[in-house]
């Protein structure tokens, strides 16, 4: 199920580029995949990892993931795709309170991973652009450190996961957040 998934994946993000780079877009759920499984994930959630922003960011549909793969998988994708219809502060917003609230535990795997990754490519940007990386993003350097510092409140039941431990790290030293 994995090598269809990153066949599947790969397929659906063809051409696409992570956002200020010309990183191959596949790079990032490769990652999330990766983080998943290193973090003693089962398969069910390491496949959506592959497969979770082929919904909110190309042509393929819940039914179309259900139809490869199955209900469990197609549902962990549909959930944590964002409506993209929406303004930034609705759908983030709306993220926080499912993650807070509604989520189950294999979606807080899912989702941390994913802000793991994307936290690790800001990292790493902003090591190369300083500054300037936050011209990339729809919102500001303040706003997007509300949105993260929001999403480790709600990754708290995660906090004996190395996942959860980095996104904590990597989030303080992007951010210029104090370690104590």
């Amino acid at each position: 199920m994995i090598h269809r998934a990153i066949e599947f994946a790969t397929k659906a993000h063809k051409n696409q580029v992570r956002k200020g780079t010309d990183t191959p877009y596949i790079v990032h759920p490769f990652e999330v995949a990766i983080i998943l499984t290193e973090n003693g994930c089962d398969e069910k959630v390491v496949v959506a990892g592959l497969l979770h922003d082929t919904i909110e960011d190309t042509d393929v549909t819940v039914e179309d993931i259900e139809h490869y793969f199955e209900s469990e998988i197609s549902e962990l994708v549909s959930l944590c795709s964002e409506d993209k219809t929406k303004a930034w502060e609705v759908r983030k917003q709306h993220t926080i309170d499912f993650l807070k609230y509604e989520a189950d535990f294999d979606m807080l795997l899912l989702s941390c991973a994913d802000k793991l990754s994307n936290l690790r490519s800001m990292k790493e940007d902003y090591n190369t652009v300083g500054e300037k990386l936050w011209e990339r993003f729809n919102r500001p350097k303040d706003e997007q450190n509300w949105y993260y510092k929001s999403l480790i409140d709600c990754f708290e039941p995660l906090s004996d996961y190395d996942m959860y431990l980095e996104l904590l790290n990597t989030y303080k030293e992007l951010f210029g957040v104090s370690k104590n």
